[in-house]
C-alpha cells in the first residue's frame, strides 16, 4: 500500500501538481486503510439524482473543485438532504452560491456522500519552517478555527505522544461520550493517528494533509473529508 501511495504521488509530481483533487485525497486514505464514508462524484444534477439512489438518503452534497477552498463557508456543502426534491434545491443553490464567489472556477461536479453522525474530530498535518513535519489532533468540524482546541506533536509520533495529545485537548471529555454522543474507541483513534503520521513519514513530499471531520460513531471512526497539498 505504501508503494501505491508513492506511485500516485510521483505521478502528480510529474504533472507539476501540488493540490490533490478530492478523489485523489480520498484515494490516499483508502490506500492507507483509513475508513471513509460512501461517496460518488456526479457531473450534473441528473447524474447526482441517479447517484443518490446508490448512496441513499439522507446524504450530503459537496462541490468538487480544486479552486474552491473553505467550501462550507461559501455554500459549497449541504447536509441532511432527504429527497430528490431537496437534492435539486440544494444543487441549484450551491451552484449559484459558489459561482458568485468563484465565477471563473473550474467545477468538476459534486460529491454525493453518505451522512455519518457522531463526534467530529480533526486529524491534520503541516510542515513548520522551523520544526518540520507536525501532526495535529483536536475537536473538528466547522468550529475548529473558532475553538482552536488542538494538540500538536512532531512526526513521527509514539503511542505515548498520541496518548498525551488526547489528554491535552480541553474537549477531551467528549471522547468518553457526552450528551448522547457515542464514546470514542481510543485504541482505534490512536491507530488512526499513527496511520496519518506514517503516511507523512514515508511521503515527506506531502506538505499538508487534513482529515476534517473524522466522525466517531458507535461502529468506529470514519473520515468524511480530506485535503492534501504537496510541497
Amino acid at each position: 500500500m505504501s508503494s501505491e501511495i508513492k506511485l500516485l504521488l510521483s505521478q502528480l509530481i510529474k504533472q507539476n501538481r501540488k493540490i490533490l483533487t478530492y478523489q485523489e485525497s480520498r484515494k490516499i486514505l483508502e490506500l492507507a486503510e483509513i475508513t471513509l464514508n460512501k461517496m460518488s462524484v456526479a457531473e450534473n444534477l441528473i447524474d447526482a439524482i441517479e447517484k443518490a439512489k446508490d448512496i441513499g438518503y439522507p446524504l450530503a452534497l459537496k462541490i468538487v473543485s480544486e479552486e474552491v477552498l473553505h467550501k462550507s463557508d461559501l455554500g459549497g456543502v449541504k447536509i441532511n438532504i432527504k429527497s430528490d426534491d431537496e437534492l435539486k434545491d440544494a444543487y441549484n443553490h450551491m451552484m449559484k452560491s459558489v459561482k458568485s464567489y468563484y465565477p471563473n472556477a473550474k467545477i468538476e461536479g459534486v460529491s454525493i456522500e453518505e451522512m455519518v453522525n457522531g463526534v467530529e474530530l480533526l486529524i491534520g498535518t503541516n510542515t513548520d519552517i522551523q520544526f518540520g513535519k507536525m501532526i495535529a489532533f483536536g475537536i473538528g468540524g466547522i468550529f475548529v478555527e473558532v475553538y482552536k482546541d488542538v494538540s500538536f506533536r512532531l512526526i513521527p509520533v509514539s503511542k505515548q505522544d498520541i496518548e498525551e495529545m488526547l489528554e491535552e485537548i480541553e474537549g477531551r471529555k467528549i471522547l468518553e461520550g457526552f450528551r448522547g454522543l457515542p464514546p470514542i474507541n481510543k485504541e482505534e483513534l490512536i491507530s488512526l493517528i499513527f496511520k496519518v503520521s506514517k503516511i507523512i513519514e514515508e511521503n515527506p513530499i506531502i506538505k499538508e494533509m487534513d482529515l476534517n471531520p473524522v466522525i466517531g460513531t458507535e461502529n468506529g471512526l470514519v473520515a468524511i473529508d480530506a485535503r492534501i497539498i504537496l510541497e
